[in-house]
């Protein structure tokens, strides 16, 4: 078995567990490994505007905000912009801050017909650590993938 079918299988058995109406769940490194060795694979940021140029950018990633930033209201566009960007095709892993958004935005990529989506689990900064501060506990970068800031 090759290694990319390991992470898949992997990352499906992690959704089914956690009864996820998609593909899967991926942990970061997954996630940045898959982008090399999935033909076509991308990754879709649905962070704000504001967390891409003050936190830090994925280089490549496909981004589309899940919610609008100022006011935190829901993209009402989101399928329409992902739809114009991302083959319904492709192997379409969604990254956010610490992994909540991202689901949201796996699950309706899936109900509008992309049937190849995965969560990234821990999101770019995952979960805040006993001070309320965020990268120091799972995530993207903590786990030293490629990102740039600014």
């Amino acid at each position: 078995m090759g290694k990319l079918t390991e992470i898949l299988n992997l990352a499906r058995q992690r959704g089914q567990s956690l009864e996820r109406p998609y593909q899967g769940e991926l942990t970061p490194q997954e996630a940045c490994d898959l982008l090399h060795l999935a033909p076509g694979a991308k990754i879709v940021d649905v962070r704000t505007r504001a967390e891409w140029d003050w936190v830090g950018r994925v280089p490549g990633a496909v981004e589309i905000e899940w919610n609008q930033y100022p006011g935190g209201v829901r993209n009402p566009n989101f399928l329409a912009e992902l739809k114009r960007q991302v083959d319904p095709e492709a192997l379409v892993m969604f990254l956010c801050r610490s992994g909540a958004r991202s689901i949201a935005a796996a699950a309706a990529a899936s109900e509008a017909g992309y049937n190849n989506c995965y969560n990234i689990l821990e999101g770019f900064e995952g979960d805040k650590d006993a001070n309320g501060q965020r990268n120091h506990i799972g995530g993207w970068r903590k786990a030293g993938l490629p990102w740039s800031q600014g």
